[in-house]
């Protein structure tokens, strides 16, 4: 096993910060990687591999069968796709193994604390930490929406928590989930990671990881692996976000259009899960939100990434850089694995609705961060829509 630690976000000048999550594994990725199952085309299970991820692959001299077979393990700067236009990721049919996920939580090391100066925007006294809950088992009756991303990076597989939302181009066919966007790109010194896949509803029976040790794929996955067949997050993530010092930390956000790895009888994520969240921009200031809802797999200790957790509080400000915008505050105790999942308020029309994602935390685990949802998020979230519409 190769020893993987958490990707690290940052401080403000009174409390020293981490991106909680991509709480990585220590896994180094044995698995053997089978040929691919690329994605189904709406209404049918049949399987092909869509023409512009091959020529994109082919852009940059990469072969799609050297992909699949082991060429992705290949990090070097050259071949480590940057910009937005050079996603890719195509299924690698049972890479997802029921152990590769369950390792894929375990972060080994401690984080290291690291301040930042200049905090002289607004930010309100840090919150009192707010145990975090069990979500109710099956957690698909109480979270339906809610679920685990798993990619790999240079030092292994990593997990992350996400959302399935609404897709305006469609109601009721959404494939779209949004996470944070270090969930899906390492930011200004990195690219896009791979593998990228959703599964809703892990470990949906909340059983302990002594039991996930012989539970089987279905079990662990009972609705499927979604594998990210487009992502796209904010250029301000892509240009400043970091793995320490919090840059980037107002744009960490992502969204994510998925498709099934083994088909899902013509069936859309929002059908297969039975719900989809909408998505809020520009939501109320924090004095008129009563209370925001964050929920997520916590993966460092005192957690271990099998079970689902949410709390519930009241917002504050966190203010990273002046010239950025504020970012909620609330207390919490989940910890890294927690990142990219979904904070819920109540919207405009009295029905819950996702306004934020977690991002940051202290590494003493009192309490988490997201940004506020503008018009740099609307504008990744109409992206991914439009790219789909009428598909």
């Amino acid at each position: 096993m190769r020893p993987i630690r958490p990707l690290l976000a940052a401080a403000s000048a009174v409390a020293a910060l981490t991106l909680t999550a991509t709480a990585c594994g220590p896994t180094e990725d044995d698995a053997q990687n089978k040929p691919s199952a690329p994605a189904s085309q709406p209404g049918t299970d049949k399987i092909q591999i869509p023409q512009d991820l091959r020529d994109r692959l082919k852009e940059h001299g990469i072969d799609l069968d050297k992909w699949r077979g082991g060429e992705w393990k290949n990090w070097d700067r050259e071949k480590w796709l940057r910009e937005a236009k050079d996603y890719v990721n195509p299924i690698i049919e049972d890479l997802w193994d029921p152990d590769r996920m369950r390792d894929a939580e375990r972060p080994d090391k401690p984080v290291k604390e690291e301040d930042i100066s200049g905090d002289e925007g607004v930010t309100d006294p840090t919150p009192l930490p707010v145990r975090a809950k069990n979500v109710k088992t099956p957690y698909h009756d109480n979270a339906a929406e809610s679920g685990k991303v798993f990619f790999d990076g240079p030092e292994g597989s990593m997990v992350c928590s996400a959302t399935v939302v609404q897709d305006p181009a469609r109601p009721g066919k959404s494939n779209m989930v949004w996470t944070a966007g270090h969930c899906v790109h390492a930011g200004k010194k990195g690219g896009w990671y791979r593998n990228i896949v959703f599964v809703p509803s892990y470990n949906n029976s909340g059983k302990p990881t002594s039991e996930l040790e012989k539970a089987s794929r279905e079990e662990i996955a009972p609705y499927g692996v979604w594998w990210g067949d487009w992502a796209k997050t904010s250029e301000q993530w892509i240009s400043q976000g970091g793995a320490t010092g919090g840059q980037g930390a107002p744009y960490d956000f992502a969204v994510i259009h998925v498709t099934p790895e083994k088909g899902s009888g013509g069936k859309s994520l929002e059908e297969t899960v039975g719900s989809a969240l909408p998505v809020e921009f520009n939501a109320p200031a924090v004095p008129k939100i009563a209370a925001m809802k964050a929920t997520g797999y916590p993966a460092a200790p005192p957690y271990d990434g099998q079970k689902l957790f949410q709390c519930k509080d009241k917002p504050g400000r966190l203010t990273i850089k002046a010239e950025q915008p504020t970012m909620y505050r609330i207390g919490c105790t989940m910890t890294g694995g927690s990142s990219g999942g979904g904070w819920v308020a109540t919207g405009k029309d009295g029905k819950p609705a996702l306004v934020s994602n977690t991002s940051i935390g202290p590494v003493t685990a009192g309490w988490l961060a997201g940004p506020r949802l503008g018009k740099e998020a609307q504008a990744v979230y109409d992206a991914v829509s439009r790219k789909y519409a009428g598909q």
